[in-house]
């Protein structure tokens, strides 16, 4: 069965979200999509919270978030680009590279970050690669491009 966005605006709720990726808690990182063109872009939203585990130990005394896990996050976005793509084969994307990602500003809990993945290209079905930014309060925090691959 095909999973399709329910709303007329496009926007996905966070039970939503987890009919199209496989990740869950503490990995489950998007809370809302709230902007998407299927095939081409979608804008979400990850609220970051000081109950998150990871805050235990990065940094006890001045709680930041980690990069990887806002790559992780831009990764997921991207991830429900491709879920939404009717032509492209069912399974499993993961990582496949990472290139030129930067980290601009600190993320810390009570921040939300906006994330913004456009793909830029699919190849043989099977790979893709998306253009992702994440921003706080209107400011870059984080961009870079992302590779996929489907795991057979």
């Amino acid at each position: 069965m095909e999973k399709q966005l329910s709303s007329e605006n496009n926007q996905l709720s966070s039970q939503e979200i987890l009919g199209l990726l496989p990740h869950r808690f503490p990995f489950a990182l998007v809370d809302r999509v709230i902007e998407h063109i299927p095939g081409k872009k979608a804008v979400a939203l990850k609220n970051v919270t000081m109950n998150e585990p990871q805050f235990q130990g990065h940094f006890p005394d001045r709680p930041l978030m980690p990069g990887v896990l806002i790559v992780e996050s831009m990764a997921q976005v991207g991830g429900i680009i491709v879920t939404q793509m009717p032509d492209l084969p069912k399974g499993l994307f993961v990582f496949a590279g990472i290139n030129n990602v930067k980290f601009r500003r600190p993320v810390v809990p009570g921040d939300q970050l906006v994330i913004t993945c456009e793909l830029l290209s699919i190849k043989r079905q099977r790979f893709g690669k998306v253009k992702g930014e994440a921003h706080v309060e209107g400011k870059l925090v984080c961009a870079g491009e992302l590779m996929f691959s489907l795991v057979d």
